[in-house]
């Protein structure tokens, strides 16, 4: 069974109205702040991808064709590339921004997927992402109890995952600087420590 972030039309439902909510200023966040060459990791349908600058220094990957024919439409003129995030087709030190939305939940090797982040980001390079982040207490609890079901109806998605513990174990310094939460949600940007 295909998940539902297979689904364009379907995945771009649920978004839109995430979008109304809440989602599309954190999208303006995540895009406004990238500089220089970007990466946009993921990029699903394209729904970002008209948020950027004009002239911005953007190439976004995504591993499912039919995703990326929706954000072709979306964004005629960024170069779009079939990729997993845990095989990055770029060379070391390529970007200096990369952003990920509500991706990283969803990769199917997070320590592989962020240390391709990583050796894609030239020194002192910056991640930029909203991700599902783990709960705690009985929210995580129940994250875990309903993680397996979520995970296969959604095609990928595992809302139990310690996604910011994950970032800064993969080498990077977590900024609080536009650090936000709503409910189990997160935005953050993290910055590459070291060579």
């Amino acid at each position: 069974m295909r998940g539902l972030e297979q689904i364009p039309w379907l995945y771009d439902a649920g978004m839109a109205l995430a979008d109304r909510r809440w989602l599309a200023r954190w999208r303006d966040w995540l895009a406004g702040g990238a500089r220089g060459r970007v990466l946009e990791l993921g990029c699903g349908t394209g729904r970002n991808l008209p948020r950027y600058p004009p002239g911005a220094a953007l190439v976004a990957v995504d591993p499912h064709p039919q995703n990326l024919a929706r954000a072709r439409r979306r964004a005629p003129g960024v170069p779009l590339v079939q990729a997993r995030a845990e095989a990055l087709p770029f060379r070391d030190g390529a970007f200096e921004s990369v952003v990920a939305a509500l991706v990283l939940c969803s990769v199917d090797d997070p320590p592989r997927a962020l240390a391709e982040v990583r050796r894609v980001l030239a020194p002192g390079g910056a991640l930029r992402a909203v991700e599902h982040v783990r709960a705690r207490g009985w929210q995580a609890r129940l994250q875990d109890a309903v993680q397996p079901a979520w995970t296969h109806v959604s095609g990928g998605c595992r809302p139990n995952r310690d996604t910011e513990a994950a970032v800064e174990a993969a080498g990077f310094r977590l900024e609080q600087e536009g650090r936000r939460t709503r409910g189990l949600f997160r935005r953050f940007s993290a910055v590459k420590r070291g060579p």
